[in-house]
């Protein structure tokens, strides 16, 4: 009996799939952890010195955001990844429209100076936070459509940048200068995977580096972020005092933390305990051991997502839309992490699954169901053991 010449091939095609599916589904585990974690951090971030219902109202709001996000999130992971790359351009005009009507008078909610918000009745959101899932699924798209001419300077270098240029922009005017900064990062990273041609990242530094220090020498508070950052590691008693309190409430943690709920920075003395500064909470009370088990739990979660794309082809949408939008949610943690930490100036970002938010956790969570989404591509698995 002649052997079967296609079985094999078959064989390990299944196999692959097989693991690609337990790979995924741990993946998803290590997310519900961090979601999990942030549930319960912000009940604990949001007790007061008082017993009221305060904490509660935060809890259920977060609650219900968490909700929200899970629902959008099975629904994106059951989309097939072609979705994606067919609709992004759409997604992305309909994020700069809600950035635009963000700037206008009536439409958008200004707090403190800035006009990031819409705001109808009870429903909020921040279109800004949007922009971190369409820039990069459009750039990821546009890199594939045009990858025969990358290398030329006009034709795959423009269409490549306006697209980033415009989003940046518009979010620079609210204004938000951490949140652009963090827009052309997560672009950076699309464009590398991508294989745009090492020079244009040269000259895109040469022009992106003089013209984010002019914008934040024009705004005196952004300028001080940077020199109270100084000021920390010179002099403490110079420093913020929200970032002094950040460093405190670490020290009064030490190895194991006060313990769950008994934090006192949380008190009054940390502003945005709950939200932008919550990892500051958690090293207080969960100590060094919690802290470290976040980080490591992050790690974890990273290595695990990039083993979903382990047999996608590096060239393919979904590998560079995929690992992108990874990498991207990686990096806000990390940078917020070093904010709290006094290892960066203070940006607003806030820590993604784990602080306290709306659009920002919404958004967080949908973009764990677009990885998945990008990460289900049976067919080429069976391709690349052929």
């Amino acid at each position: 009996m002649p052997p079967n010449l296609g079985l094999k091939p078959y064989l390990c095609s299944q196999i692959l799939l097989e693991n690609s599916k337990d790979i995924r589904h741990f993946f998803i585990s290590l997310s519900c952890m961090l979601i999990g974690f942030g549930l319960l951090t912000v009940h604990s971030a949001s007790i007061t010195s008082w017993p009221t219902e305060y904490e509660q109202i935060y809890l259920m709001r977060h609650a219900r955001f968490l909700g929200l996000g899970v629902i959008a999130a099975i629904i994106c992971g059951c989309l097939p990844s072609k979705f994606w790359f067919k609709a992004s351009p759409y997604l992305f005009a309909g994020t700069i429209a809600l950035l635009v009507a963000v700037l206008i008078p009536g439409l958008g909610h200004e707090v403190n100076g800035a006009r990031r918000w819409i705001r109808q009745g009870p429903i909020s959101m921040q279109p800004s936070e949007l922009a971190k899932i369409t820039l990069p699924l459009l750039l990821c798209a546009l890199i594939t459509r045009r990858r025969d001419v990358l290398n030329r300077w006009f034709a795959g270098t423009i269409p490549l940048l306006i697209p980033v240029g415009l989003a940046m922009g518009i979010v620079v005017i609210e204004p938000d200068l951490g949140t652009a900064l963090f827009l052309g990062i997560g672009s950076t990273v699309a464009l590398f995977l991508g294989g745009w041609p090492l020079r244009n990242f040269v000259l895109g530094a040469s022009t992106a580096v003089p013209a984010f220090g002019y914008l934040i020498a024009l705004r005196p508070y952004q300028l001080k972020r940077i020199t109270d950052l100084v000021a920390t590691w010179i002099d403490f008693n110079q420093a913020h005092p929200q970032v002094k309190n950040s460093l405190r409430a670490f020290g009064a943690g030490g190895p194991t933390g006060t313990g769950l709920g008994k934090g006192w920075q949380k008190f009054g003395y940390l502003p945005e305990a709950n939200t932008d500064f919550v990892f500051a909470v958690v090293g207080e009370e969960l100590g060094l051991l919690g802290t470290l088990s976040v980080i490591g739990l992050w790690l974890g979660w990273f290595i695990v997502g990039l083993k979903m794309f382990h047999h996608h082809k590096r060239s393919s949408f979904e590998y560079i839309a995929g690992v992108t939008l990874l990498t991207q949610i990686s990096l806000q943690a990390a940078l917020n992490i070093a904010v709290v930490t006094a290892m960066a100036p203070t940006t607003g970002i806030p820590h993604p699954l784990i602080s306290y938010g709306g659009s920002s956790l919404v958004v967080s969570i949908v973009t764990l169901g677009i990885i998945v989404s990008l990460s289900k591509q049976d067919q080429p698995l069976q391709t690349a053991v052929s």
